[in-house]
């Protein structure tokens, strides 16, 4: 007898329906799965004998056969146990129930128990997309499928639990996620605890408003990661969209904490400078997300950029540019989204004294051009805002004047974003930072003294077409924030000041 059962897999952060068939029939006793699973999904079978033992339930000693469909799309992972596990109680008649518009998912302890799995909010999307009228899935999961609505989740703790549901003698109660929308990135860390430093903090506010990357060049002890720290205190509100988003590469990634179903707080990470370009850009076999796609809508923030290896630097690049990171390995080609603000932070030699106004470099010419040439120039012209972080001076460290909270300054941020939303609605644009170079004609509008000081200066320091775009983008941005429409001088100014940097330290 065949019986088929619903569940589902993943493919990157998507998911995908499929179908597991149990045929149970006469001959020699063997239990085989087939469907291109991997030696996780083949050891489902041992599980799934010994749960149905321990759970008082026979265990079939036939001939069966599970298959997955469709059988050319590898299946990995430990989430069929669960429906075959369904499907052989069903087809040997242990259990009866309609199964047509439910799906299961889930792992299986030796012992009956259902245990947490990876993914269940993009397979909850999917099977809300695909029809399915009920999801059953790992009582840890709930919160995180029940997040989608228009699907029934059902939370399941071990093989009675849902074989009694299933019959009809004790109900599960389908989950209700009443998620909180509330930001929690105003917490104990704010711009007002850091005392001096308003070109940085300027800097960081237009690259919080367009999306716009910065670098951090400055000595030991001026406040460059405590300036980082807390660039997610003045970043706008995610949005619904943007927290599904962030939320699916978590769950992929088996980061999502227990008990909360949705990331409302645009992640930061911080990885340490001995990460490989795998960690950083993501990979393995099964290419897994890396630390570029989990801060997706987020902050990326890079201590000590030239202590990072060349080629970790490098795979940078392109995702940095095109704010999606591209997989390819022998089973298939992913693409992950990683829309990010990169802060990076560096000192000016490996001494961290260079140009510094009262302590000595202790660092040779050579030694400084070496350090600073790890950083290639095409990663550096990708980063729209270079700002120097001098040493703090004693009477603004010592200051009883009041600096700026983050709510404030997120009040400013967040002006600027939706006069952004307003201009890119109907595009796949949400901030200054995406602009396409097409809409610079009518986006960036330039008054003619404007025009001249640009020209000037693209002339003077030898910009690259790059540059250009990326100065016109901040100074679009810089208009945003006093709520001008035409880009003028002033603004092309304070724009031009932050592409200094890289012809000062780099001579580029």
């Amino acid at each position: 007898m065949v019986v088929k059962c619903n569940s589902l897999g993943l493919f990157g952060i998507d998911s995908f329906c499929v179908e597991v068939e149990a045929d149970v029939s006469k001959g020699i006793p063997a239990f085989d799965i087939v469907g291109l699973p991997d030696a996780s999904v083949k050891e489902s079978k041992d599980r799934v004998r010994s749960a149905l033992r321990n759970c008082g339930f026979v265990f079939p000693t036939t001939r069966i056969i599970v298959n997955l469909a469709p059988a050319d799309i590898k299946k990995e992972g430990p989430v069929y146990d669960l429906p075959i596990l369904v499907a052989l109680l069903t087809a040997t008649k242990q259990i009866n129930a309609d199964l047509s518009d439910s799906a299961f998912v889930g792992e299986l302890s030796l012992s009956g128990e259902v245990r947490r799995i990876n993914g269940v909010l993009p397979m909850a999307i999917k099977a809300k997309e695909s029809g399915i009228k009920k999801l059953y899935v790992p009582y840890d999961n709930a919160f995180e499928g029940a997040v989608v609505k228009g699907i029934e989740i059902y939370p399941v703790k071990s093989v009675f639990e849902l074989c009694d549901h299933l019959v009809g003698r004790a109900l599960i109660q389908p989950t209700v996620y009443d998620y909180d929308m509330s930001d929690e990135s105003l917490g104990a860390l704010d711009f007002s605890q850091v005392k001096g430093q308003y070109e940085a903090k300027r800097a960081l506010e237009i690259a919080a408003a367009g999306g716009h990357n910065v670098l951090l060049i400055g000595p030991p002890g001026s406040g460059k990661s405590m300036l980082a720290k807390r660039m997610g205190t003045i970043l706008p509100q995610m949005t619904f969209d943007e927290m599904i988003e962030t939320t699916k590469i978590h769950s992929v990634a088996g980061l999502l904490p227990q008990n909360k179903g949705l990331i409302t707080t645009r992640p930061f990470r911080s990885p340490h400078h001995s990460i490989s370009a795998v960690g950083l850009s993501g990979g393995g076999t099964i290419p897994k997300p890396g630390e570029i796609s989990l801060c997706h809508n987020g902050v990326l923030f890079l201590d000590e950029l030239p202590e990072f290896s060349r080629s970790a630097l490098e795979a940078l690049r392109q995702p940095v540019e095109d704010s999606t990171v591209t997989i390819s390995r022998a089973m298939g080609r992913l693409t992950y989204p990683c829309s990010i603000t990169l802060i990076a932070a560096m000192n000016p030699c490996p001494c961290g004294f260079y140009n510094h106004p009262v302590r000595q470099c202790t660092c040779s010419e050579d030694a400084v051009h070496r350090y600073l040439n790890r950083i290639s120039g095409p990663l550096l012209d990708r980063i729209d805002i270079h700002v120097e972080v001098p040493a703090v001076d004693y009477d603004d460290l010592t200051a009883n004047s009041k600096e700026e909270t983050s709510q404030t300054i997120r009040e400013r941020v967040n002006k600027a974003r939706l006069i952004q939303t307003n201009r890119y609605k109907g595009t796949a644009i949400n901030c200054n930072a995406n602009l396409d170079a097409s809409m610079f004609e009518s986006v960036c509008v330039v008054d003619d003294r404007a025009k001249l000081i640009l020209k000037s200066a693209f002339d003077r320091l030898g910009l690259t077409a790059r540059a250009y775009d990326r100065i016109l983008k901040v100074a679009r941005t810089i208009a945003d924030l006093e709520g001008k429409e035409v880009i003028n001088s002033s603004h092309i100014t304070e724009a031009i000041q932050f592409r200094s940097l890289d012809r000062k330290y780099w001579g580029k």
